[in-house]
């Protein structure tokens, strides 16, 4: 578990944690193109089970709930799902290990909160669902009553003619946005309420061979957004001391964050166990992660931070625009360059 950990912290520096609706092969449709992909029919349900559910059991009559552990929550919410015959089963997954008996914590320390809250009810389009945009404003309210969020601070995307449209491009400017922002001792709250899918995996990094995606509204030429990009644009790249929430209410939603850590609230875990399947070079590159284990095992391992070393790898990741570094010339080479810099 000690060397699983050590490669943990060394791909993702920041403590996310994601709660999704459902099992990645929980859906309705798989798909294994974009060309040929059709929207779902929702079958005349509202969509956003799986928030409805959450702020049930944490914001129920707009009364914030007592503390309550990680366990409790996500059971509650399974509870809630069963009883209106949905078959979904909540999960939790990190990328640190959560002791789940333990209080549930959206904010923690006293730095900035940002949030970035998208809404998609693909107006116009087959598959449409009606109950996304409820979802992000119910979320907002309760991020502003009961944690304290600052409207300015409140980024939403929905489809409604009123806010920025939740397109692909905007979607992921919104995720970088958070990056660029955030600091050491800040929160951040992400929630996509809309449709989620499945391509073939295109790069041999998925023990199930598919890719999980969240669909924008414009998927229809822009494409859907895979699990790695949003892996390399917003989780890996996320500053240390960053503690992140996300709430993913959409289909095969399970590891659309790729996290190393997983609860699945089926009555069957006692506690959170690592997901061995996790492909963390595969993500990021042999040259990136060797050195990244270098630095997280040699600097890192002291709680005093993942260190200089890592730092100047991360400065020649911005500089290269989230390139991936196969090549460890060109890596060593932008290392000495960064660390001269910073003398």
């Amino acid at each position: 578990m000690a060397d699983f950990d050590t490669k943990a912290k060394a791909a993702i520096r920041a403590e996310v944690r994601m709660i999704s609706g459902c099992h990645d092969a929980q859906t309705s449709a798989d798909v294994s193109n974009v060309g040929s992909f059709q929207l779902p029919d929702p079958a005349g349900r509202a969509g956003g089970a799986c928030t409805s559910a959450l702020l049930n059991v944490l914001y129920r009559d707009h009364q914030a709930s007592e503390d309550l552990s990680w366990v409790d929550t996500l059971r509650q919410m399974r509870e809630i799902l069963s009883s209106k015959d949905f078959e979904q089963i909540p999960q939790l997954t990190s990328s640190r290990y959560i002791d789940v008996n333990e209080t549930m914590q959206i904010v923690k320390g006293h730095g900035a909160k940002r949030a970035l809250l998208i809404g998609i009810n693909y107006v116009g389009q087959n598959g449409e669902l009606s109950g996304c945009h409820n979802d992000v404003l119910n979320i907002k309210e309760y991020l502003m009553d009961v944690l304290g969020f600052e409207e300015d601070n409140i980024m939403v995307l929905m489809d409604d003619g009123i806010h920025h449209e939740p397109t692909r491009d905007s979607i992921l400017s919104g995720y970088r946005r958070l990056v660029a922002e955030s600091v050491a001792g800040d929160t951040v709250f992400c929630h996509y309420s809309g449709h989620g899918g499945r391509l073939v995996d295109d790069d041999g990094d998925e023990d199930d061979g598919y890719d999980e995606t969240l669909i924008p509204v414009d998927f229809e030429h822009a494409g859907q957004i895979r699990d790695d990009v949003l892996f390399k644009e917003f989780v890996h790249p996320m500053a240390e001391g960053v503690t992140v929430t996300c709430l993913m209410d959409c289909c095969h939603s399970g590891t659309v964050l790729d996290l190393p850590y997983r609860f699945v609230a089926d009555g069957d875990d006692v506690q959170m166990r690592a997901d061995e399947s996790v492909d963390f070079e595969g993500f990021l590159g042999p040259a990136f992660w060797t050195a990244g284990i270098i630095a997280a095992t040699s600097l890192g391992g002291g709680g005093g931070g993942v260190g200089e070393i890592f730092g100047a790898i991360m400065d020649c990741c911005r500089c290269l625009c989230g390139a991936i570094m196969d090549s460890c010339e060109c890596l060593c080479g932008c290392l000495c360059d960064c660390l001269e810099d910073n003398e």
